[in-house]
């Protein structure tokens, strides 16, 4: 089965950038969606995507709080996705989560319920 491992979280002031990763080794994430999702401090975890994607066909999908700023993409070759993250804010602070959802379909799924491997998180904190 595959399990997805999250790199590439850290410290970065406000309006500043960072790039997450999204791996997994062993099975291909051709037939996968892959979502990021984040649980800030003290609160529970976001039921609804902050992104995701279609990793065979490379649709995306956003959530408006992130529309602009972050972008999601794949590497087909390194079976991996990516989340660029720009001008980010104090309120992005937050672990955030790499889960995959078999089959991809058409398009990426929003919601946690249609997710069944998640990664162990990665910190990202937004402060100066």
């Amino acid at each position: 089965q595959v399990q997805p491992v999250e790199s590439g979280g850290g410290l970065v002031q406000p309006g500043g950038s960072l790039r997450l990763s999204c791996s997994a080794s062993g099975v291909s994430l051709d037939y996968y969606a892959i979502g990021w999702f984040r649980q800030a401090p003290g609160k529970e975890r976001e039921g609804e995507v902050v992104a995701c994607i279609t990793f065979n066909d490379g649709r995306p999908n956003y959530a408006d709080s992130v529309t602009g700023r972050f972008t999601i993409s794949r590497d087909k070759p390194k079976n991996t996705v990516y989340l660029q993250m720009n001008n980010l804010r104090p309120e992005d602070t937050a672990v955030y989560y790499c889960a995959t959802a078999f089959p991809g379909g058409r398009y990426c799924p929003s919601s946690e319920n249609e997710y069944s491997r998640w990664g162990q998180g990665t910190q990202v904190t937004v402060s100066s």
